[in-house]
């Protein structure tokens, strides 16, 4: 048996975009709830493409978004590489999808709050932790948090499950994400015995994708190597350069690099713009 990689586009989307017991499982495993009633019990998939109120906003495209039963909204994305302006963006779609729950003239009681989790496969802080929450908290006497808006963040590769206490879903499903690649042939069979994580598993046998989708998986692979490669050496130039200033022009550059091959593969523009965080006017410069 040959398995996909569940971290890439295709692959994630599949098992949580189209499976909603799945994205359930996930959710309430990965997420900050701390009372069973906060739980999540059914959910409805909601447009990942969040188009703008107005012309001169940005549109923005996410992996998976769906709201509960009580109205909650859930932002799911598995970003590869980490770049200073992700955390810009991922603000900007929260925030997006929370004021876009109130038409004019509605109460704003009637807001209910929207998590975004955010997969990285990368590094991107000194913590030697993986999970990383955000909150609006007032920090000098209080500590008392403005509810509505709430960001998970989860470095990927600082996960290990052998020091890590916690929530056992928690643990399955990221040894889901963090094991699982093209050269597993046996399934761990801790992972096997729980049905959630064993349909989760199924749905990356590489029999269950066309030669299309295989080769959209293999183009995906492609641009992310390539632009792994735009990292590190844009990163050595950032240093000759100054640190600070260095790798930001080193990561714009990177970002048109990427661009331009997607460009080049006929990429719908909001694919470009999501995985470069370029504007539009500047991936029609290029």
């Amino acid at each position: 048996m040959r398995y996909l990689n569940p971290k890439a586009d295709l692959t994630f989307k599949k098992v949580f975009g189209e499976h909603p017991d799945l994205i359930i499982s996930f959710l309430n495993a990965l997420l900050p709830f701390e009372k069973p009633e906060e739980e999540i019990t059914q959910v409805e998939y909601l447009n990942p493409e969040m188009v703008p109120q107005t012309p001169f906003h940005k549109d923005s495209i996410v992996d998976v978004r769906c709201k509960d039963q009580s109205g909650r909204q859930f932002i799911v994305e598995m970003q590869m590489m980490w770049t200073s302006a992700y955390k810009q963006r991922v603000l900007f779609n929260a925030s997006k999808a929370y004021v876009s729950q109130l038409d004019k003239g509605k109460d704003y009681e009637l807001l209910q709050p929207v998590y975004s989790l955010n997969l990285v496969n990368d590094t991107f802080s000194d913590s030697k932790g993986y999970y990383h929450d955000f909150q609006i908290v007032e920090e000098t006497e209080t500590r008392k948090v403005i509810e509505g808006l709430r960001f998970i963040f989860i470095e990927l590769p600082k996960f290990t499950p052998d020091n890590y206490q916690g929530k056992k879903m928690q643990v399955l499903w990221l040894r889901y994400l963090t094991e699982i690649n093209e050269k597993t042939r046996e399934a761990p069979e801790e992972l096997m015995e729980n049905p959630e994580i064993k349909k989760a598993v199924t749905q990356l046998e590489e029999s269950a994708f066309s030669k299309e989708q295989l080769l959209g998986y293999d183009h995906f692979w492609d641009v992310v190597s390539t632009a792994k490669m735009q990292i590190s050496s844009s990163r050595r130039e950032g240093r000759e350069e100054g640190e600070k200033i260095g790798i930001e022009k080193g990561e714009k550059k990177k970002a048109k690099e990427m661009a331009r091959l997607m460009k080049a593969d006929n990429e719908p523009m909001g694919k470009i713009i999501r995985y470069t965080n370029l504007s539009e006017e500047e991936i029609n410069s290029l």
